[in-house]
């Protein structure tokens, strides 16, 4: 890493670490034909990701002293089309879940669903307005476990029914944990299409009833771990709103947001906030 004065988002040692052999294996299979292995370290180009994750500045406003928007948005894109983001996503999550004793898969998720509101930016034509929470812009759809890790995300126009999102979550975590998920958790908004469709997966679908004698917000058994997950990705301002063209980046996002999340917890870190200023290792 270049010497500057680090910065609160930027990789220790040992997070870099967990995710440097993904990135170097990469980078040798994206070889230049002349041979010039680029003006900007790695560790450096994903610091400048990170930093945009967590400040949400836009990316003419990354600080001079990261790598420019032509080389990191470069290698954002990159990732995001090849699914590099995601093999990095899993592999610390498949760490974590280990960590914690538990299988690399989970048995049982919680699925839910987020809208947020679109920047002026973002095309018209991949935004609606969700009536029922009455917010113009992206709905996000998560499947978690019981950890709060992501095992599926979905970004779709807020338009989009929660049956929609929850299918697709569905075959997403049918696909990425090899079927080991019999179980999954949805709150009353869901219909009766995403029942039919886990019990196709092997998946059982339950509907977690709220108690209507209960006033204000209640956690539910389990349900609460998704809320958890949502609260978490909002400290990265990138996710406060859906500043991105493309669902992609969205989804990408998300990936970036759970990796730095992961990489400090299995590395110990606590995660800086405005209440208590951290410093960095290096």
């Amino acid at each position: 890493m270049s010497e500057r004065k680090p910065y609160p988002s930027d990789l220790s040692d040992g997070q870099w670490s967990l995710i440097e052999p993904v990135i170097t294996a990469w980078k040798n299979r994206h070889r230049s034909v002349s041979g010039h292995q680029g003006a900007y370290a790695m560790r450096e180009i994903v610091n400048a990701i990170l930093y945009q994750s967590r400040t949400g500045c836009q990316w003419a406003y990354l600080p001079h002293d990261l790598p420019p928007k032509s080389a990191t948005y470069y290698y954002f894109a990159a990732w995001r089309d090849d699914g590099t983001d995601h093999v990095i996503h899993e592999l610390l999550r498949c760490q974590v879940r280990e960590k914690a004793r538990r299988l690399e898969d989970p048995t049982l998720v919680v699925l839910d669903t987020q809208s947020v509101h679109a920047a002026a930016g973002v095309p018209a034509s991949t935004t609606g307005r969700d009536p029922a929470k009455r917010v113009p812009g992206r709905k996000r759809g998560l499947a978690v476990d019981v950890l709060g890790l992501v095992i599926a995300v979905i970004v779709l126009a807020a338009s989009t029914h929660d049956n929609v999102a929850s299918i697709a979550l569905l075959d997403q975590v049918s696909e990425n944990t090899a079927g080991t998920v019999v179980k999954a958790l949805v709150d009353q908004g869901f219909k009766n299409q995403v029942t039919a469709h886990g019990t196709l997966l092997g998946i059982d679908v339950e509907t977690v009833e709220r108690n209507p004698q209960d006033k204000g917000f209640v956690p539910q058994p389990k349900r609460w771990r998704v809320e958890q997950t949502y609260g978490i990705l909002i400290l990265h301002r990138r996710l406060v709103r859906d500043y991105e063209h493309s669902p992609a980046s969205s989804t990408s996002r998300v990936y970036w947001a759970m990796t730095q999340v992961m990489a400090r917890r299995l590395t110990h870190a606590n995660t800086p906030t405005w209440r208590e200023p951290q410093t960095v290792t290096a």
